[in-house]
């Protein structure tokens, strides 16, 4: 896979009363999607490709360090601190770098429950930064293509990650494997769902 811009492999990209962090099953999670306003929205069909962005921005985005319910349509702040990428409700400009860490740019959460990073001018001009974020899309793209299907490759369940960011993988495989049932191609892999013709979808850079 060669390099390619890394806007093509990322989205460019008041809280009610807070559920028991250690919970487990489906009411905890189908209550915390209740709170961002009922039922899942699809905005519209996606091809492999659009679900393939999203699914890889999502999952780096959810895969930070973060204990609280994000919230539609509001900025939230992404930090990176010893090497660790951590998301926070606090703008850059509100503290002192030697506690936040570099600021990497700044996530929208969607009603679809797909995640949008706009990485911060300093964050495009850091080399370091940009080869980890294509290392990262070619680990992300090789386990894709070792998935029996898009389906299967969703993060239903990601035991490894807190409450809320379980709460918000399992959220955004919904929307996205609804999104697959109009295009139908939840049920193929990858590679032969790549290999269909787009459906013209709209940058979701220009999301907010």
């Amino acid at each position: 896979m060669t390099d390619e811009p890394l806007e093509d492999g990322l989205v460019c990209l008041p809280m009610t009363r807070k559920p028991n962090p250690q919970g487990k099953g489906v009411s905890p999670l189908l209550a915390v999607i209740e709170q961002q306003g009922g039922a899942l929205r699809v905005s519209e069909p996606k091809d492999a490709r659009r679900v393939a962005i999203e699914l890889f921005t999502a999952v780096f985005i959810l895969e930070s360090e973060f204990d609280f319910q994000p919230t539609i349509g509001r900025p939230h702040w992404l930090y990176r601190k010893d090497g660790r990428f951590r998301l926070r409700l606090t703008p850059p400009d509100s503290w002192h770098p030697a506690i936040a860490g570099d600021y990497i740019g700044e996530c929208w959460l969607h009603e679809d429950m797909s995640w949008s990073l706009q990485l911060d001018a300093r964050a495009e001009a850091d080399a370091a930064l940009q080869q980890t974020l294509r290392d990262g899309r070619r680990r992300f793209e090789l386990e894709l293509g070792r998935a029996e299907t898009l389906r299967s490759a969703l993060p239903h369940h990601r035991d490894d990650l807190g409450f809320y960011r379980r709460v918000y993988a399992y959220a955004l495989s919904r929307s996205l494997e609804l999104s697959m049932q109009h295009t139908g191609i939840g049920s193929l892999p990858y590679d032969e769902a790549r290999a269909l013709p787009g459906i013209g979808n709209d940058s979701a850079c220009q999301r907010r």
